[in-house]
């Protein structure tokens, strides 16, 4: 019986452990404002989105030089468009730390809406997607 009962609370406890794939409920659109309307807010906003958007679209898989490759391109991006300051990567943790040249610091993570950065509103011209 103790046997039993052990098992049981062995076998729920192993499932109750999550996975770690963060990158799913990292780059998912569920739950936050929608990246379009976030970035109707402003010029800055909207370049935000767009490098969200662009992070997304460099997805190359979970290992980590995919990562570290789809973090350079975001970077790559970001660096092109005319309000960034500065962009530093954390691939690792699926993040950039971009900062706008009013002092605005924020940190981007993928936005996986299927869009790309083109097709993010109030984008100011030379946020173009990069050729694929």
């Amino acid at each position: 019986m103790n046997r039993t009962v052990a098992a049981l609370l062995a076998l729920a406890l192993l499932g109750a452990c999550r996975d770690y794939k963060m990158y799913p409920r990292l780059s998912s659109p569920d739950g936050y404002v929608p990246a379009d309307q976030y970035a109707r807010y402003g010029r800055e906003q909207a370049q935000e989105v767009a490098i969200g958007r662009e992070f997304a679209a460099a997805y190359r898989g979970e290992r980590r030089e995919q990562r570290a490759a789809q973090a350079t391109d975001a970077v790559a991006y970001a660096s092109r468009l005319p309000d960034v300051k500065s962009v530093v990567a954390d691939s690792l943790g699926y993040r950039l730390t971009v900062q706008f040249a009013s002092g605005w610091r924020v940190g981007v993570v993928p936005i996986d809406d299927g869009k790309r950065a083109a097709d993010t509103p109030g984008l100011p011209t030379g946020g173009r997607a990069p050729a694929q």
